[in-house]
């Protein structure tokens, strides 16, 4: 196996132990949910497809909520606007965690990433736009639908074909998607909102200081906090713009780092990573594959629907940019940074690697079909093409991306050995230590 130059850094250094492996703990967890994403499809699909197909219709369909409100909102609506504040919450805590405590605090680490993730919107965005170029009507307001990563997917898919992928890209994958989520709400929030009503807006500055306020003074009374999130949550919704901004903003409001009082930056956990192992798993195990389950039941009519479907630009443009736009912009921004920096492959990588990564990215589903519903309308013709375009690019993707990564498999269940050795019996790999024992800090 190569080893960079001696003159060169790492393009994915290897982090702390304890970052690699708070990551592993959250990657296990998205694991779980990306499976339970993938059943809540496969029903999905199977019920809107199947004699009673009726049902399926009329439980999206189903209205609750109260009217005084303007929350008397069908169960598609609220798995869209509701539940996905939920996982965009979640969002919001690990995107601040990772750049005010994790090891991409180091903006050496962070670049990476950052423009991996902004090449892999990028170029999908720009693929989908030249392939509708001419389809005329409102056929460019989905050009943001292709640029988005479901990193629960994305794990189903590596837990599905077994892969020792090593922890530096792992590491690489998650923060790539997270950073992918932060960009896909701010799109959604500029190029998303249609009307907006500036009074409910102001007025949701006023629970969200208050939730800011009590979250800055570490309460954690779930009786408080919660009334808090979910006022700010509606009268954001009221505003026009989309419910789920809502969410990433009250994430970004809770501290990371614990008080001086409480014992200072080393005495544990902060607020938001307690936060973090209490939600996520309502997230990846409840709020997710409900939105998927509500979102993923589209009729597909056969083999002449889906030829009928999949012959639409808008479709085409999908799978062109999940397929190729993701490839090319992650991949080609990482090659491009190790081209003109001083930064070079990790021992025991190789540029294969990076392009599956990069594939693997290219499963858009969760963001992909929200964006596609506030692009086009929830159950319009076009967006059932888009549900259509959404699942082929993604299954497409996944199929490259696995059969890229198992080539590979033999040199990570190598580099998984090493990381793992601990001759010193201390508790942490070797790879992970300095010479005097001590983890690695960021």
């Amino acid at each position: 196996m190569s080893t960079p130059h001696p003159t060169r850094t790492p393009l994915f250094p290897r982090g702390s132990w304890a970052e690699t492996s708070r990551i592993a703990q959250i990657l296990r967890k998205e694991t779980v949910g990306g499976a339970l994403l993938l059943a809540a499809t496969v029903v999905a699909m199977v019920w809107a497809n199947s004699p009673w197909s009726g049902g399926y219709d009329a439980l999206r369909d189903v209205t609750i909520g109260p009217a005084a409100w303007h929350l008397d909102l069908p169960l598609g609506t609220w798995a869209a606007d509701g539940l996905l504040a939920i996982f965009f919450f979640v969002v919001g805590l690990e995107l601040k965690r990772e750049f005010v405590a994790g090891d991409l605090r180091d903006p050496r680490r962070a670049a990476v990433p950052i423009v991996a993730a902004i090449g892999g919107m990028a170029v999908p965005a720009v693929l989908f736009a030249l392939v509708n170029l001419r389809t005329g009507g409102d056929a460019l307001r989905g050009w943001a639908i292709p640029t988005a990563t479901d990193i629960a997917f994305a794990l189903a898919v590596l837990a599905v074909i077994s892969t020792h992928l090593p922890s530096t890209l792992r590491t690489f994958l998650l923060t790539l998607a997270v950073v992918d989520d932060l960009l896909a709400i701010t799109i959604i929030a500029v190029f998303y909102t249609d009307t907006l009503s500036p009074i409910p807006l102001l007025a949701a500055l006023i629970p969200f200081a208050a939730f800011t306020f009590a979250v800055q003074r570490r309460i954690r009374s779930w009786w408080l906090l919660i009334p808090l999130a979910a006022l700010t949550w509606a009268l954001v919704h009221a505003s026009g713009v989309h419910a789920t901004v809502a969410g990433v903003l009250l994430g970004f409001a809770v501290p990371v780092i614990r008080s001086q009082a409480a014992g200072g930056p080393d005495a544990g956990p902060g607020l938001a990573e307690h936060f973090e192992r209490r939600i996520r798993p309502i997230s990846a195990g409840f709020a997710v594959p409900v939105f998927a389950f509500f979102a993923a039941g589209v009729t597909v009519g056969g083999l002449d629907g889906l030829t009928d479907a999949l012959s639409d630009p808008i479709a085409l443009g999908i799978v062109a940019g999940l397929v190729l736009g993701k490839t090319v912009g992650i991949f080609g921004t990482t090659f491009l940074l190790s081209r003109f920096t001083r930064a070079s492959l990790d021992s025991g990588l190789r540029w294969i690697d990076i392009l599956g990564v990069a594939m693997l990215a290219g499963i858009g589903f969760t963001v992909s079909l929200l964006i596609g519903e506030l692009a086009f309308g929830a159950a319009s013709l076009r967006d059932d093409h888009v549900k259509i375009g959404v699942l082929c690019g993604s299954l497409v993707a996944a199929f490259i991306a696995s059969i890229l990564l198992r080539i590979r498999n033999r040199a990570y269940r190598l580099i998984a050995e090493e990381e793992s050795v601990d001759e010193d019996e201390d508790g942490i790999p070797d790879v992970f230590t300095d010479n005097g024992g001590r983890d690695r800090s960021p």
